[in-house]
């Protein structure tokens, strides 16, 4: 790994752990508080350290960025004083694994479609569904489910560039506080998803280059990013206002292709005779059927 990579890791794990630890109030630990001149609102270092079971200076160690060589055990009594939810929890064994270069493990982000993919998503002419990469690049969609993002597709940011990518429309296109309901929790969620994956792929360049993009031209953007919040995405409902169909309000489910490392199947699927059935049915029908729509990629 080079100087710059282990510098900039060193900085993630820094303050992934900082911020951890700020957020949580020696109540919530359950350790007494002696006097009422606390200089930190979370838990001091030592506090952190006594929880773990480690000694202080090993903790210091860890939280200025040196996780290599740290044990399953060491990382599960941190998670545990931490407070780390799942999501979080594997954020610091993804961290720890690439600060350990013999352990690390080679994580490659695809933007191929399969004709087997292509062939499922052709066949879902009842409900939205699209591909994306851990990018947020939409690399296939159906014909429902281009109908249903038509504010991306037709978004001028990609009109001299791809791929459709759901990060940069979200920050970087005004339209998407029209098209998304709620606005501030997408934000929240992307964000915390594009955190997720640079533990996964701490040198995937195309990841580091949206990063870096989104923090620079995006004040909403950057002030999330400097959050530290890393969250899964896997099921859940969204709120659309749809430029056709008017409101949405669509239950979605988000699965792994494990043949295809990176690659995520997103598909819609609202109640039966539901208001938003009628609206997706309605825009069946106004939708050209068995196309699937692929990405043009960089």
């Amino acid at each position: 790994m080079a100087g710059t990579d282990k510098k900039d890791l060193a900085g993630e794990v820094r303050e992934f752990l900082s911020t951890r630890r700020a957020r949580i109030t020696p109540e919530q630990a359950g350790l007494p508080v002696y006097g009422g001149n606390r200089r930190v609102a979370g838990l001091r270092r030592e506090e952190v350290a006594l929880l773990s079971g480690m000694s202080v200076d090993y903790y210091v160690r860890l939280e200025r960025g040196n996780l290599s060589g740290a044990s399953d055990s060491v990382l599960e009594a941190l998670a545990h004083a931490l407070q780390l939810n799942e999501a979080e929890r594997t954020h610091l064994y993804d961290l720890a694994r690439a600060s350990t270069p013999s352990g690390r493990r080679p994580t490659v982000t695809s933007s191929r479609v399969r004709p087997t993919i292509v062939r499922l998503l052709d066949s879902m002419t009842g409900v939205p569904a699209f591909v994306r990469n851990a990018r947020f690049d939409i690399v296939a969609a159906n014909a429902l489910g281009r109908a249903l993002y038509a504010p991306l597709f037709d978004s001028p940011l990609f009109a001299q560039r791809g791929p459709v990518n759901s990060a940069r429309f979200l920050f970087l296109d005004p339209a998407s506080q029209d098209f998304w309901v709620d606005w501030d929790k997408g934000a929240d969620d992307a964000v915390a998803f594009l955190r997720t994956e640079t533990g996964r792929a701490p040198h995937d360049k195309a990841l580091t280059d949206l990063i870096g993009e989104l923090t620079t031209r995006s004040s909403e953007f950057a002030h999330r990013w400097a959050r530290h919040d890393v969250k899964f995405h896997r099921s859940g409902v969204k709120n659309f206002h749809h430029p056709l169909v008017g409101d949405l309000a669509l239950p979605y489910e988000a699965m792994d292709l494990p043949s295809d490392p990176g690659l995520r199947l997103n598909f819609y699927t609202p109640e039966p005779d539901s208001a938003e059935q009628e609206a997706l049915n309605l825009l069946a029908s106004w939708t050209s059927t068995g196309t699937v729509v692929p990405a043009t990629n960089d």
